[in-house]
């Protein structure tokens, strides 16, 4: 039953009241009675009217100690976190390759055999069904793909993410599995903003230019994936850090890439090749040493390509400046 109190203003009752308003002497008093609480072992009871208060307090941190964080690593009892990354989500157990005991010895020859059997059994059985073989050769050839790029581990994440929505969507067939992968890579990357062509990809990848681009306008309209325009102006610090201009000179491109998106003249074009434009055209503006070769070879762009939008460029930039009248 609670118990109601007069403060002079208003009355209040015990119900009513949280912890925080109770005063440090109201705290050890029980809620029901007022009666005096009494601490037991893991228990807090009241002496008058028996209430349990609390139980069996749960701490949740570990029952170790430690100083350093090789010291924390070495005591702690977890495994390895899950990922998208593998076939199974790092759920399954992996028998080392090392022929070695929990003592770093070498085993026996008898017990090798016998762990190289093991290891075979237990491949076969990760991989009974056969989307199961499937999904483990494409996450590896992201993982591929993504170590040689130096891609982030999140791009790779969200390619594996793609590929198995791909897979259960039934994309898979006709195609192959190194094209779908480099794809979903591709697809991953245009998601991210981060500044990585086709023409790269296929340089890693095991299929050439042609296949990649079907492959990844398929994926994309199958998937119905949200695609923006892929952005010129995201390779030009990438590439003008390869070739070492002015920060000027990078401005200098920027802005003529600017000029050109808003009169329309990315349309259609290869976003490399306008980056790598730019800066040419940056560069000879500001009147920096770059020849149409030095930055063919730094964005692998053809000289022809360079030329062609360097002319779209500057014809814009003259365009918009004001003329003067000869009076």
């Amino acid at each position: 039953m609670p118990i109601t109190r007069y403060d002079g203003q208003r009355q209040t009752t015990t119900d009513e009241r949280t912890d925080s308003d109770r005063t440090p002497t109201e705290r050890q008093r029980c809620p029901e009675c007022d009666g005096r609480l009494r601490t037991q072992e893991s228990q807090i009871h009241c002496e008058e009217c028996g209430l349990v208060v609390d139980e069996d307090r749960i701490d949740h941190g570990p029952e170790w100690r430690s100083f350093s964080d090789e010291d924390r690593q070495s005591k702690s009892r977890v495994g390895a976190p899950t990922t998208g990354m593998l076939h199974d989500r790092g759920l399954s157990t992996t028998i080392d390759w090392r022929n070695r005991d929990g003592y770093g010895g070498l085993l026996s020859n008898e017990r090798r055999r016998k762990f190289q059997r093991l290891r075979r059994w237990d491949e076969r059985f990760r991989t009974q069904d056969s989307s199961d073989r499937n999904l483990k050769h494409a996450l590896g050839e992201i993982d591929r793909m993504g170590s040689a790029l130096g891609l982030p581990d999140s791009t790779c994440e969200t390619a594996s993410v793609i590929y198995r929505r791909a897979l259960e969507e039934d994309l898979l067939p006709g195609r192959s599995i190194e094209a779908m992968a480099t794809a979903s890579l591709y697809a991953s990357l245009r998601q991210a903003g981060i500044p990585r062509s086709v023409d790269e990809l296929a340089t890693v990848s095991r299929i050439d230019y042609l296949e990649a681009t079907r492959a990844y306008r398929y994926l994309v309209r199958e998937l119905e994936l949200p695609m923006a325009p892929p952005d010129p102006l995201e390779y030009v610090p990438r590439y003008a850090s390869q070739l070492e201009v002015s920060n000027e000179t990078e401005q200098r491109a920027r802005q003529l890439l600017k000029n050109g998106i808003e009169a329309g003249v990315h349309s259609g074009k290869h976003p490399v090749g306008l980056a790598a434009a730019a800066l040419y055209a940056g560069g000879r503006l500001t009147g920096e040493d770059l020849t149409q070769d030095i930055v063919s070879g730094a964005t692998d762009v053809s000289e022809v390509t360079i030329r062609n939008r360097y002319q779209e460029l500057l014809e814009i930039e003259l365009s918009d400046q004001p003329r003067v009248d000869a009076t």
